[in-house]
């Protein structure tokens, strides 16, 4: 077994769609960055990098490559699950916790669960969603970003009895 931690953080910022956990959601702001800027799936992405011990996002997908402007972060995921396999691991679970004042996510969830799972090919059991308030602390609190913190525990492929 290999345990890897994320963290990610982006800007809130007029005139771009909030996207988090691959799930558009309604709101006046999105986050800025060089692709879809989804704050959960980066720091869920970083986890599993790190339990893999290859780095992180930004060394596979370096915002100086055009080809990933605003490409959608669930395709990144699908690269970084495409190398969590060529390795030899499968999910165990991932538990993350995304920090914003607004919107509310929790109706959201469910759907950030799904996503996630059905990319990273595991029950949706093995994926949990947090979110939380900063009780108006911090760049959270002040609604100028959001961030997102992830844990995952990565399992060795039981490749059964070769020989």
């Amino acid at each position: 077994m290999r345990i890897g931690f994320g963290y990610d953080v982006h800007k809130l910022v007029e005139g771009r769609k909030l996207i988090i956990g691959g799930v558009e959601i309604a709101h006046e702001k999105g986050l800025l960055g060089h692709s879809d800027a989804d704050v959960l799936i980066h720091a869920i992405m970083d986890s599993i990098l790190g339990a893999l011990a290859l780095g992180d996002i930004g060394k596979h997908f370096p915002d100086t490559d055009e080809k990933y402007r605003d490409i959608s972060s669930i395709i990144l995921l699908e690269n970084v699950y495409n190398l969590m396999c060529k390795a030899g691991y499968e999910i165990g679970n991932i538990d993350a916790v995304v920090a914003a004042q607004r919107p509310k996510l929790a109706p959201y969830i469910d759907e950030m669960r799904k996503n996630i799972a059905r990319v990273l090919n595991t029950d949706v059991n093995n994926i949990n969603v947090k979110a939380t308030t900063t009780e108006e602390l911090g760049f959270e609190g002040r609604m100028e970003g959001v961030s997102s913190y992830s844990v995952c525990l990565l399992k060795a492929i039981d490749k059964g009895n070769q020989i």
